[in-house]
């Protein structure tokens, strides 16, 4: 199995600053994809940004510009920087991995707990 560990979220002002990070751990062969989804209240969750192990990157059309998405291989780690936030990008944010594991054929997606952001003054 694979374990996420997110980190990261809380509660900032408009126009400021987060850094989420999520790492990956367990019985891992290969890591895919990683990326950051979010749920707020009432919504689906959506897709905020990907990034796969050869380093291509996809984001959503409202945080282009705004958000960054990165990962450490060796360390099994995305992190996604969040600036110029804006009141409408709270919500959960999930992280995601698709990857092989040990014992089990086939590429699996796996999800984090989520961890909260909330933009408001």
């Amino acid at each position: 199995q694979v374990q996420l560990v997110e980190s990261g979220g809380g509660l900032v002002q408009p126009g400021g600053s987060l850094r989420l990070s999520c790492a990956a751990s367990g019985s891992i062969v290969r890591i895919y994809t990683m990326a950051w989804y979010r749920q707020a209240p009432g919504k689906q969750r959506e897709l905020v940004g990907s990034i796969t192990s050869g380093a291509s990157t996809t984001y959503a059309d409202s945080v282009k510009g705004r958000f960054t998405i990165s990962s450490d291989n060796a360390k099994n780690t995305v992190y996604l920087q969040m600036n110029s936030l804006k009141p409408e990008d709270t919500a959960v944010y999930y992280c995601y991995t698709a990857a092989t594991i040990l014992r089990t054929s086939g590429i699996t997606a796996y999800w984090g707990q989520g961890t909260q952001v909330t933009v408001s003054s």
